[in-house]
């Protein structure tokens, strides 16, 4: 158990790992992250993660994190750290990778190191956990350590060299040719009907082509006076010549570009005989020529197919942009021919590209070192647009990118909101599409068709669009149910989408598509498809809402349904099924038809003990328990089916549909033991004259059967009137007022969720009980008939001296059975009674406890006039003295 200084610790870290986006953040993903940030900390105890969500959710509050809390917040995590240059230099990479919440991040670890006592217990945890985990070997190693000779000068420059060696072949970034075929792989893995194309080999083969500065041993000229030994007008003029050729990416005789490995920027060798002032000049524009060079090779690596449309429309829009920057070249080469060109003209001219030129290879840098595509590539254009608020020119170019590069992207969007169609062929999108078939749907009891067919893809959503994924998402799959229904869908309202700052416009768009969908869907199911009458044919017979028909069926089926499961005809139940629904007034239901019969392996208590004992302790011995179902009779494995089609599967699902028969068997089963018990009633009525010498265990037998009988029968109208009927008609009403097929699965699951629960179904411990207390009624009906049963077998007409005979001998045996019959009773009594009790008291405990008051009206019910009230209110002093002992 953790003291009460280390559950505030670990509360105030829960608290500002979740302050950054607690305003969105759903409680299944709060229960996510405090489950995993408690295991992290190897905390055990205290009052678990629910304790710790409760607190959360009473004190989260929306937070925005600024530009200027974030700049503060980088600045203490820097004094705080024993290497500031480091942890800055470290912040910068992943700033240009443009790693999500990585602001909120550096927040939350500022926090942390402004709070003593959580850190003080953070540093005490990593301690214990590192001793743990640390070999038993570890002294040992020191110890020889410290006891060896040092090491030589040369010894250790051999091993720094090695280190250094390791350290850059780490560090190295993966050839291109790697990474095109390690994305090619994974593409064809996930797209097996739909291969990549490959450029040809001499694309890549010759250097040549590429345009930027080839590699490669000098070729032999002349020997050339040395340019130090020239005039400096001279100089001028040859340097002048030598950097129009270094711009476009040619090496000159004095200025001549060094080989770049993986990401790095383009560095150059100049003369170092050049007089200073050149030198000085020639230093200022070579940026120029090392920006032109990273985006030239950007331009050429992305686009290869493997990198996506995304990455092709930035690098067509950064191909315009490098030919007006050739053109300018060309330009200053035209006036350098006429003799006109200076060192200063040229720095002059190039003074607004050299602005252009560094953006786009930033811009370059940035996607590679992020290894960025799709939507990420999209989220970094534009954080740099937005972050260049105020500089017009750098903001004017980004956002000429941002807009070319989602040209693609938006016209996937725009497919998939208007018609519900995903071609992606690069996997750059948002949505990824899954191969599910909507067939299985009826077979598969997890349900995962409408929540897994199409997912969203975190890492893919553009920035600008995350707020809206969640509607993005919604919206085609709504399409895509009618269109797979043969129903062509295609907005009215569909307008082409546009990239632009003002999130507003494209929203609306969104929005307009998302209620067009929400509509069309919506109608669909409901009018077309009729779902609300189809739920309604599911209720008449699983909720048991059509009395007669249960009365008709069960009189026809009782022979059918005694037998063992293995010697039952379905095709004879299905048949009396048919006759019953004919002759009820289900008759006028128009899908009867779909109503099928169905015997399951395992009586409704296991099922349901197995369905609640999944992910528990108790799941290994509920699962082992298997054999005692092999003796089920026709009553306990009959459950009903039905038969969905799609779309109506999406909502009436196999999941859905298996909570259906868990509360039908629940029911059945109740009304097979009021029977039983109204049986024993009817037989005793008839045997009754001739037991009036045992009048005394009678009146017991009587009194414990109509309490029998008065319990299963408040069980049911509970059940039926108390819980079914007023939750059925709340979701009716909810159904007429719900705007999405979401809003119709959600209350419809919702429904049986809490009819299941207030049925008493999700709580094992209640469950064990009121099966129990089934028992008992099944065995006391069955031993009053047996006993009622050799009665009248007894009676014998008065002329028939042998069987009178025979009637007097066994009179003795009789009086024995009496005996018997009477300790039978009373047992059965006791059982019962404190079974009873045992029910309502832990239905007591339950509903004050989880503040589940719809179960306190079973109690009232069966303890109506105050029998059972004494011995609860005793029961209740007996726990309290046991607590607070």
């Amino acid at each position: 158990m953790l003291h009460d200084n280390n559950d505030n610790s670990i509360f105030n870290t829960l608290s500002m790992l979740l302050v950054h986006d607690s305003s969105t953040m759903s409680e299944f993903r709060i229960h996510h992250h405090v489950n995993e940030l408690l295991s992290a900390l190897d905390v055990r105890g205290g009052d678990g993660a629910e304790g710790y969500i409760d607190l959360l959710q009473k004190h989260r509050t929306p937070y925005v994190t600024t530009t200027v809390s974030a700049h503060s917040a980088k600045v203490k995590l820097a004094e705080f750290s024993k290497t500031p240059e480091d942890f800055l230099r470290k912040y910068e990479e992943l700033r240009s990778k443009n790693v999500r919440h990585l602001d909120p991040l550096v927040y939350l670890l500022s926090c942390l190191c402004e709070d003593s006592q959580t850190l003080q217990r953070l540093q005490q945890n990593a301690k214990d956990r590192s001793e743990a985990c640390a070999p038993p070997s570890a002294a040992k190693v020191v110890s020889v350590t410290t006891g060896s000779s040092k090491m030589s000068m040369q010894e250790l420059d051999e091993l720094r060299k090695k280190l250094g060696n390791a350290a850059a072949a780490s560090n190295a970034p993966m050839s291109a040719e790697v990474t095109r075929k390690m994305l090619r792989d994974k593409h064809n893995k996930k797209n097996p009907a739909q291969l990549n194309p490959v450029f040809p080999g001499w694309v890549y083969e010759r250097p040549a082509l590429l345009g930027d500065f080839v590699v490669g041993p000098a070729p032999a000229t002349d020997p050339a006076v040395p340019v130090g030994t020239l005039a400096p007008a001279a100089q001028e003029q040859l340097v002048l010549e030598d950097l129009l050729f270094v711009l476009v990416g040619v090496d000159g005789r004095d200025v001549a570009a060094q080989p770049v490995l993986g990401r790095q920027n383009r560095s150059f060798i100049v003369d170092a005989t050049l007089d200073t002032s050149v030198k000085e000049l020639v230093q200022r524009i070579l940026p120029v020529a090392s920006y032109y060079s990273t985006v030239t090779r950007f331009v050429e690596e992305k686009s290869s197919f493997e990198y996506g449309q995304v990455n092709h429309a930035l690098t067509a829009a950064m191909r315009t942009l490098l030919k007006e920057y050739l053109i300018l070249v060309t330009q200053l080469e035209h006036v350098h021919r006429r003799g006109l060109l200076t060192l200063q003209k040229l720095w002059f001219y190039l003074q607004p590209t050299m602005r252009t030129m560094d953006i786009l290879a930033a811009v370059a840098s940035s996607v590679d070192k992020g290894e960025c595509m799709g939507g990420a590539t999209l989220s970094l254009l534009h954080d740099r647009t937005f972050n260049f608020t105020g500089d017009a020119q750098a903001q004017e170019v980004c956002l000429y990118l941002t807009k070319a590069a989602s040209v693609p992207y938006f016209e996937i969007l725009e497919k998939w909101i208007y018609r519900g169609i995903i071609r992606d062929p690069y996997s750059e999108f948002m949505v990824e599409e899954h191969e599910l078939q909507k067939e299985k749907i009826q077979e598969d009891y997890n349900d995962k068709y409408w929540d897994q067919r199409y997912t969203i893809v975190q890492h893919r959503i553009p920035s600008f669009l995350q707020k809206m994924a969640d509607k993005i998402l919604s919206t085609g799959k709504y399409l895509n149910v009618v269109r797979e229904c043969g129903r062509d869908v295609t907005c009215p309202s569909a307008k082409e989408v546009v990239y632009t700052l003002k999130e507003r416009a494209y929203v609306e768009h969104i929005e307009k598509a998302f209620n067009y969908a929400s509509k069309v869907l919506l109608h669909f199911l409901l009018e077309e498809k009729e779902l609300v009458a189809r739920l309604r044919s599911i209720k008449h017979y699983f909720l048991m809402d059509k009395g007669d028909f249960f009365v008709h069926f069960m009189d026809l089926t009782e022979e059918e349904l005694g037998k063992p499961v293995d010697d039952i005809a379905p095709p004879r139940l299905e048949a009396l099924l048919e006759l019953a629904l004919r002759m009820s007034t289900a008759n006028t239901d128009p899908f009867k038809d779909d109503l099928k019969i169905d015997l399951m392996a395992h009586d409704v208590i296991t099922q349901l003990l197995r369905v609640l004992a999944i992910e528990t302790k108790q799941e290994k011995m509920v699962a082992n328990a298997e054999a005692a179902d092999a003796a089920l009779s026709g009553l306990e494995a009959f459950s009903f089916d039905y038969v969905v089609k799609w779309p109506l599967s999406l909502i009436i699902s196999r999941k859905a549909l298996t909570r259906y028969q868990m509360l039908f068997r629940h029911m059945f089963y109740c009304k097979h033991v009021e029977r039983l018990l109204c049986n024993v009633w009817i037989t005793n009525k008839h045997a009754k004259p001739h037991w009036s010498h045992s009048a005394k265990w009678f009146a017991a037998a009587f009194a414990l059967r109509q309490r029998m009988l008065n319990f299963v029968q408040n069980i049911q109208y509970y059940m039926m009137f108390e819980v079914m009927e007023p939750t059925w008609h709340l979701m009716e009403n909810n159904l007429k007022t719900a705007s999405n097929i979401d809003d119709v699965l959600w209350h419809h699951t919702s429904f049986l969720d809490n009819c299941m629960k207030d049925c008493m179904l999700t709580n094992p411990e209640l469950l064990r009980i009121f099966s129990k207390l089934m028992s008992v009624c099944v065995m006391f009906a069955g031993r009053m008939q047996r006993f009622a049963q050799t009665l009248l077998l007894e009676r014998v007409p008065d002329d028939d001296d042998e069987a009178r005979k025979r009637s007097q001998g066994s009179k003795a045996e009789s009086s024995e059975a009496d005996a018997g019959l009477e300790a039978s009773i009373v047992n059965f009594d006791n059982t019962f009674s404190l079974l009873l009790l045992d029910l309502l008291d832990k239905l007591s405990i339950f509903s004050s406890n989880n503040c589940e008051h719809s179960m306190i009206s079973i109690i009232y019910r069966l303890d109506f006039n105050g029998f059972y009230t004494e011995r609860l209110e005793k029961m209740a002093v007996e726990r309290s003295h046991k607590a607070s002992a």
